[in-house]
């Protein structure tokens, strides 16, 4: 059925309506990994009000009167059933977002975004110097201003609780007590592949992944990375960039995206792996039909159905046996001494070594999804009121000498490591594990579907892996919330198992359990 010409009219409105939100929300995506990439020390004030004003503009978009009648029109016209799939979901994606912003005052939103910028400055300084009090201040204003906007979205979204509020817009219709219980499968679960392994009498050389591997010949690594993933960060039709940042992000929109890496001369393994992780997630955000391109369709499903990308590209892919078989020799090629006598069996090995680690981003498959565990646990007691910005350096220390056994020695190594707080990013920790449970449940759908994809990998092959990832999840870009996508790519219900079942099979390869 055709949609009468009236209906389309008000919808195309609403489309330029939308395009230009994006437009702005996809400029304040460049100017932010300028601020983490190339911008000077003393810019942070004017890159704050910058940042503050551009989200601003958008909200002002989305409050406009017409695009409120717009909206209302279209939602009264019965002519829009006639709309598909697609544009039924732009729809549904609109209201929500409308719904979500209406009640945030403007103040809290040049606030919000004004506070996070200063805090990530303050952050890096803090992290530089080992001192968690030139940071304590601004987390606290950072968690002031978003339990008020936690407070507004809890009651529009119908939440339980202000941190549920916060995890919606992270994983929409996921709740802090499904994650719960998910983790507490996972938990256990992860526990039981670790125990094997431990008791399997295999112990990794270490001492290979820390040969000096120069700035240099890291940086040619990282080209030989992208490339053989299909991520193009060189020449006329590239549409991708591959920069250095305290801390490794993505951001972008479609033809313009740009990953970053740390280097470590002495830890090379760090910077190949982050490389491939921030890859993954750009293969996405690259992969999305380019008709939605400024549709509200035109985006991904979640943060942890992103994750499920960069982890996917990152370990089940990056991580496999047939992967790290073929890159050897280019790495042997590109890396100088620092490969120098290193055997694939023992690089194998090394590279999925399982034991407890201070830094999340360096945790191996099996433990990193403590890492998350602990900091959705100290996300929600904050949002409870159980915790404050005093209590965090011990409680964080605490928890990673119960569920990790490691002994903290400063905060940059602790509670600092990681940057989400500082951007006030709270309730999106979760999405790091959903993103290993999503990738499980991926997984199990691709070795059914493409049962040979082991042997093209190893070949140096990875299109057909990236064919089923787009086929599969990225060309679905928003059409279904997390857990309804996982469902339409697998048929079957969310489930840890799977994600299981692929460590204990391949660490039971590795490790000979």
């Amino acid at each position: 059925m055709s949609v009468p010409t009236g209906t389309r009219k008000t919808y195309d409105e609403l489309l330029t309506r939308a395009k230009s939100m994006a437009v702005i929300r996809s400029t304040a995506l460049v100017v932010n990994w300028d601020s983490e990439t190339y911008m000077p020390p003393r810019g942070i004030g004017i890159r704050s009000e910058q940042l503050a004003m551009l989200d601003l503009m958008a909200h002002r978009e989305l409050m406009d009167p017409k695009f409120v009648k717009l909206l209302a029109a279209i939602e009264s016209d019965r002519n829009a059933k006639s709309f598909n799939f697609a544009e039924r979901r732009n729809l549904q994606l609109l209201r929500r977002a409308y719904d979500e912003t209406a009640k945030v005052p403007e103040k809290l939103v040049m606030e919000l975004a004004r506070q996070q910028t200063l805090a990530v400055g303050a952050w890096k300084k803090a992290k530089a110097a080992k001192d968690y009090s030139l940071f304590k201040a601004d987390l606290s204003k950072n968690i002031i201003l978003k339990k008020e906007l936690a407070g507004i979205l809890m009651a529009v979204k119908g939440s339980k609780s202000d941190y549920d509020a916060l995890i919606d817009g992270f994983e929409p219709g996921v709740t802090s007590e499904k994650i719960s219980k998910v983790f507490a499968d996972m938990k256990a679960g992860l526990i039981r592949v670790k125990n094997k392994i431990e008791t399997s009498g295999t112990k990794p050389d270490l001492s290979l992944l820390h040969h000096r591997v120069t700035i240099a010949a890291q940086k040619r690594i990282s080209k030989a990375l992208t490339d053989s993933i299909g991520f193009e960060i060189a020449g006329e039709n590239s549409g991708g960039r591959l920069d250095e940042s305290e801390h490794p992000f993505t951001n972008g929109y479609y033809d313009d995206v740009r990953i970053t890496t740390h280097y470590y001369p002495e830890r090379f393994a760090t910077s190949m792996f982050s490389v491939l992780h921030e890859a993954g997630h750009a293969l996405y955000e690259q992969n999305i039909p380019a008709g939605w391109i400024y549709q509200p369709v035109g985006s991904s499903s979640s943060y942890g159905v992103h994750e499920s990308q960069s982890r996917f590209v990152e370990n089940i892919i990056g991580r496999s046996p047939e992967y790290l078989s073929h890159m050897l020799p280019k790495l042997r090629r590109l890396g100088g001494k620092g490969f120098a006598g290193i055997k694939l069996p023992d690089f194998i090995l090394a590279v999925n070594n399982v034991e407890g680690s201070k830094i999340r981003t360096e945790a191996d498959e099996v433990t990193y999804g403590l890492h998350v565990i602990i900091r959705f646990e100290m996300e929600k007691a904050i949002f409870d009121g159980k915790a404050d910005v005093d209590d965090l350096p011990s409680l964080w220390n605490e928890k990673y000498s119960k569920y990790l056994g490691m002994d903290i020695q400063d905060d940059s190594e602790g509670l600092m490591q990681d940057i989400h707080w500082s951007g006030g990013m709270f309730g999106y920790f979760p999405s790091y594990a959903l993103g290993n449970i999503y990738g499980g449940m991926f997984l199990g759908k691709m070795n059914k579907d493409i049962p040979d994809w082991k042997t093209s990998v190893r070949k140096g092959n990875f299109a057909p892996v990236k064919d089923w990832l787009v086929a599969n999840v990225h060309s679905k870009g928003d059409l279904y919330d997390p857990v309804d996508l996982v469902r339409e790519v697998t048929g079957k219900d969310l489930s840890i198992e799977p994600f299981i079942t692929y460590l204990d099979t391949k660490f039971g390869d590795i490790y000979g359990f």
